[in-house]
């Protein structure tokens, strides 16, 4: 993820090549399940918790990913939202588990880059709880179209609420 480019100018139609690779390994992790329980069978609460884990873990690692982009455009973000439904489309075949843990987290976090200025700021306060300090400033930070007066007055905000928490 740390090798795509968010700040692109055209609207990409095909997604980025690390999910691809994620859903492999995921593929291959849950090939490995499938031969352990054939030896030795996994309870079904063990294996839904496990899944949910894991679902939980891969959603905050991509949002963790998503929150490293320095700079990005309206197509970089288009092209996270391709990225992460093709991520979702692909994971559900592998799983059970519904709905998916954090799934929310992700789609909130990818689409409050379009959020408009006036709404930004109570937006910031609604979701410290979900989201670290670091990740909302980089959030705000690559929002050029909010202006810099207001991304120093959010930054603000952010700072004080992590001192809250």
């Amino acid at each position: 993820m740390t090798n795509v480019k968010w700040d692109i100018s055209d609207l990409m139609s095909q997604h980025s090549q690390y999910v691809d690779i994620l859903l492999r390994q995921l593929q291959v992790l849950s090939m490995r399940l499938e031969e352990m329980s054939q030896t030795s069978p996994i309870p079904e609460e063990a294996y839904t918790a496990l899944w949910e884990s894991i679902v939980r873990i891969t959603n905050r690692t991509l949002l963790e990913g998503f929150a490293s982009a320095r700079r990005c455009t309206n197509e970089g973000r288009s092209l996270m939202q391709l990225d992460y439904q093709q991520f979702l489309m692909k994971l559900e075949c592998l799983t059970s588990v519904r709905p998916l843990p954090d799934r929310h987290l992700v789609e909130t976090y990818i689409k409050a880059y379009y959020l408009p200025e006036g709404a930004l700021e109570s937006w910031v306060q609604q979701s410290q709880p979900d989201y670290s300090p670091r990740q909302l400033t980089a959030l705000v930070a690559t929002m050029t179209h909010v202006s810099k007066r207001a991304r120093q007055r959010i930054g603000v905000l952010i700072e004080e609420g992590s001192k809250k928490s």
